[in-house]
This record gives structure tokens, sequence and C-alpha cells, in this order.
């Protein structure tokens, strides 16, 4: 089914940024729905995903990612034991994704043992180029800060000196309709962010980057 079709039949949801700058469509077009459609993500898609992942900016090139990933028409055990990890809330529309995942970080310099302030933010880069790869093949990644960190561990068997990051799913986007009315609501609000000027700064704190006077 073209497209097109499948957004009218489905009721697929667009929200763009509403960018005070000139960015990149995939910037503009990336976000988090709740609404996932059912068919499964090609292995070779979610390859080239975490291949993206893998050149994301590392300091030291230490490299802390790691990732946790279970595919519902692969595993069903293993994806319904990582979705079991989710908050309630979450796991109410969670588990139409085809694809399951926890980022993972790794604690300690691999070379001294000491911690690695970075590796959280090392982290978060990879999943960003992650989530470009993926708005360029039309998928849609939704990350959470809502599950049982302990579940996860145990979930996906990481080892000490790991630390799970946060959670996601991949899909393509489906149709509003299955979603229970709260998060039907949630899926049709506006995406709203505070302005550069509250952001990012010149020189010192508060002092706002705005446009250029001259």
């Amino acid at each position: 089914m073209p497209n097109a079709e499948r957004r009218k039949r489905l009721r697929i949801m667009r929200k763009p940024a509403a960018d005070e700058y000139p960015i990149h469509d995939l910037i503009r077009e990336r976000w988090s729905p709740r609404a996932f459609d059912d068919r499964p993500v090609e292995r070779s898609v979610i390859l080239s995903l975490f291949e993206a992942a893998r050149w994301a900016p590392s300091s030291g090139n230490e490299q802390p990612w790691r990732f946790m990933v279970a595919e519902r028409h692969v595993d069903q055990a293993a994806f319904d034991r990582l979705i079991g990890a989710l908050n309630d809330s979450n796991q109410i529309w969670a588990r139409f994704a085809p694809v399951v995942g926890f980022s993972v970080a790794s604690m300690n310099w691999q070379r001294t043992g000491k911690p690695n302030r970075h590796a959280w933010h090392d982290v978060g880069l990879a999943m960003s180029m992650l989530l470009v790869e993926a708005t360029s093949r039309g998928l849609f990644v939704h990350q959470m800060a809502g599950y049982d960190a302990q579940k996860a561990r145990e979930a996906c068997g990481i080892p000490d000196g790991f630390e799970p990051v946060a959670a996601f799913v991949i899909g393509y986007p489906g149709p509003i309709e299955r979603l229970d009315e709260r998060n039907r609501t949630r899926e049709v609000e506006p995406r709203t962010r505070r302005p550069v000027s509250e952001s990012a700064f010149q020189g010192r704190w508060g002092a706002s980057l705005g446009p250029e006077s001259r």
C-alpha cells in the first residue's frame, strides 16, 4: 500500500518541530510517538541503525554504549521479558512496537578502571545518531525513563560495571486508534520546547545567545 494511502487509512501522525531557526528535515520530523504498526522491522535495517550508533562521537574512543534488543516476531519470550521491565503506563502502548531495547553504559574506563563521568553522555550521543538514521528510513524511536532498573538488569543479564540508561522501542508509525484515550490525547498534543534564548548563553550564564545585532 502506498505511504500516502496508509497514512490516510491509519491516521498516522506527523508532528514536525516548530523551529525558530532553520534545521535539517530529519531533525524537524523526528518525534516520539506511542502508536506503532505491527509489521516487523527488517533485520538489515535494525543493523543499520546500530551501525549509525557505532559511529557516534566518543570521549577517548571509549564507546561506552551497549544495546540490548528484542524483536517480537523473532523471540516473543525475550520481547515480553524486556517489556516487563517497563512501567505499567509504558507497557500499555510499547507492547505494540516490534522492537524493544535498553541502552546501557559501561561506567568505567577500560584502560584505567576509573569511573567514566562521560559515559551516559556518550550513550546519549549514540542514541541520537540512531534516531537520525531511523528517521531517514521512515522509522520512529520512543525512548523511556519509565522502567525498573533492577528488572531491566535481570531481564537483560546486564553485568556489574554496566548500568541501564533508557528503554526504547523502534517501529513504523501506526494507528492512533489502538491507543487508550489518555495516550490518544497525548499523541495529538503539539510538541513544545523552550526557546533557544533560554538554553544557549553567550559567555556568561543567563546572557542569551540571541540573533546577531549587527
